[in-house]
């Protein structure tokens, strides 16, 4: 009797040890299709993603040969892109130390504070657009800028305009 207890047991583990083997070996199976097929979607996503953001930067000198020409080809105009967009961005940002807000912004004081400008994007190689705000009101401008010698520039307002309160 106890040699077939012994054998009634025998039996039994080996049959749990086959059934855990099976279900973690499927365990397995399915936990690396399931990898798979999360890695194919972030790849998928990933191409998106850098296909709108190609899209997004399209109006940006960075990415503007024929605007990166201008400054290249023009013998006056000899700046190296990747320190000419800071300067710009710089140069346009000093102007919020004044104490009657940035002049670039194209507009009056309208609440207690002065409307600075917050973010700058170089469209080309004359165009800037540009968010400023005072804390309560918001808006944005189209200015136009010329690199003069020593990568001095100028700025003129084309446009600006100031978003409604919602």
């Amino acid at each position: 009797m106890k040699q077939s207890l012994l054998l009634y047991l025998f039996i039994l583990a080996l049959v749990f040890n086959i059934f855990t083997y099976a279900y973690y070996s499927k365990q397995v199976d399915f936990q690396n299709t399931q990898t798979d097929k999360l890695a194919k979607r972030c790849q998928s996503k990933e191409t998106e993603f850098k296909l709108k953001l190609k899209e997004a930067n399209f109006f940006t000198l960075e990415n503007n040969e024929k605007a990166q020409y201008y400054f290249t080809s023009n013998p006056d105009q000899k700046s190296n892109i990747t320190t000419l967009i800071p300067s710009i961005k710089e140069a346009l940002l000093a102007f919020n130390e004044n104490p009657n807000g940035n002049p670039y912004t194209g507009q009056k004081k309208v609440g207690l504070n002065n409307f600075i400008i917050n973010k700058i994007k170089v469209i080309n190689h004359r165009w800037i657009i540009a968010d400023f705000s005072d804390g309560e009101n918001s808006g944005e401008v189209l200015l136009k800028y010329f690199v003069k010698e020593n990568n001095t520039f100028t700025f003129e307002i084309n446009q600006s305009l100031v978003f409604p309160k919602k």
